[in-house]
């Protein structure tokens, strides 16, 4: 309901749960979309794409919105792992994608020991590479994270394994196991909206989900919040 937001300049919006899930959008969202125009801005914790595979998928569940206003954590994680160390030797536990932006980014992988280890979602990953992640932290590798989600949500409610689940079994391995992490609940992403698009938080609105992430994430950016709520969700 666009209406909701009428005098938002800046209009930042989860993706699964309330535009779209699994691979399929919801009814109400293309409609949303074309009413928010270039005010809307995606800010997702998703870890397996980049802002252009995202849009180009997007693209073809028929919504129009450009790379630049596609905010995801686990890209973003390598941008700021980048910008912090760049040309670190940096082993990246997670897709193809991902592993090619990093490439892109300046990241370095040979045989010395990593000194960043980046956990994303990728669900291909093996028990052999969990094994791989632990010898990296105990080698003394900083430890990146890049959300710690457990679950995203399914068309119908149920939950779709998120990183958080692979984090479980890190930390099963290394119990006090430390990491880093910029995806929701932090405000990092909420932040880097605002920047680029050089709109206040009392001009903004964030739209999500989840109240422990989306909502925790809007009120340390002093962003006023939306809670989605869809039939099938928990209130």
């Amino acid at each position: 309901m666009p209406d909701l937001c009428p005098d938002a300049g800046l209009i930042l919006c989860d993706l699964d749960g309330c535009l779209v899930s699994e691979g399929r959008a919801f009814a109400d969202a293309r409609s949303f979309v074309e009413a928010c125009g270039d005010r809307l801005w995606i800010v997702s914790n998703n870890s397996s794409d980049t802002a252009g595979s995202m849009s180009e998928s997007l693209a073809q569940l028929g919504f129009d919105i450009p790379p630049g206003r596609i905010l995801l954590a686990g890209e973003q994680t390598v941008h700021h792992l980048a910008q912090l160390h760049p040309g670190a030797r940096l082993n990246l536990y997670g897709s193809a994608l991902l592993r090619a932006a990093a490439h892109c980014a300046g990241f370095t992988h040979d045989e010395r020991p990593a000194q960043i280890a980046l956990l994303c979602r990728d669900p291909g990953l093996s028990v052999l590479s969990m094994g791989h992640l632990a010898a990296d932290l105990k080698q003394g590798a900083d430890f990146w994270v890049s959300n710690t989600d457990i679950t995203h949500p399914g068309l119908n409610g149920q939950g779709i394994p998120e990183t958080g689940v692979l984090l479980a079994a890190v930390r099963a391995i290394l119990p006090n196991v430390q990491f880093s992490c910029i995806g929701k609940p932090d405000p990092f992403l909420l932040s880097i909206a605002l920047k680029r698009s050089n709109k206040l938080p009392e001009h903004s609105v964030f739209i999500g989900d989840n109240a422990l992430t989306d909502g925790e994430a809007a009120w340390a950016a002093a962003v006023p919040f939306i809670h989605l709520v869809r039939a099938g969700d928990m209130p």
